[in-house]
């Protein structure tokens, strides 16, 4: 007979980096609001988010050092401002960590960040996607190609195209520690 198949809860865990001032400087800065369409019961944060991924008990991210691990909320970054319910997963943390093992050997190893185009909010998309077959909401990942779309945003591009972002608190991830 067959086992009933668990279901494991997926969270997103959205940080605003900028703790509230790109929400206050973008009108002047962009000519626009970068609040976006609001996701109950809050508004998403502005310009300056990161986002991880919540399964299996541990919060995975990506940055500038791999992908990473930790307690959820156990970042510097302290408790995230918004948590997205994304749903529920049958895939078993052992399958799990497999598959966060091969992405870390491929496309989310640390040289392969960019602020703009291959950042957490990518990983956190494919991760996403993976669990639950849904995406990450689009007022996340459409963000930073609606910055680069302004002139403010072009100009600043050569200066952010260089900032590394690894967000302090997490453990690199490996198949060998990634396991709680």
């Amino acid at each position: 007979m067959e086992e009933p198949l668990t279901l494991h809860p997926v969270k997103l865990y959205v940080y605003d980096l900028s703790k509230g001032m790109a929400r206050r400087l973008s009108p002047l800065m962009l000519g626009k609001s970068t609040a976006g369409v609001p996701a109950p019961p809050r508004p998403p944060p502005p310009g300056g988010s990161h986002t991880s991924i919540i399964v299996h008990k541990d919060e995975f991210f990506y940055g500038s050092g791999g992908i990473s691990s930790c307690a959820p909320g156990g970042t510097l970054l302290g408790p995230p401002d918004t948590v997205v319910d994304l749903g529920n997963t049958e895939v078993t943390e052992e399958i799990f960590l497999e598959y966060l093992s091969s992405l870390g050997e491929s496309m989310f190893r640390g040289e392969s960040y960019n602020l703009f185009e291959h950042n957490c909010n990518t990983f956190s998309n494919e991760v996403a996607q993976f669990l639950t077959g849904k995406k990450i909401p689009s007022y996340i990942t459409d963000l930073p190609s609606e910055v680069l779309a302004t002139p403010f945003g072009q100009a600043l591009r050569p200066l952010l195209d260089s900032i590394q972002i690894q967000p302090p608190g997490g453990n690199t991830f490996s198949r060998h520690n990634g396991q709680s």
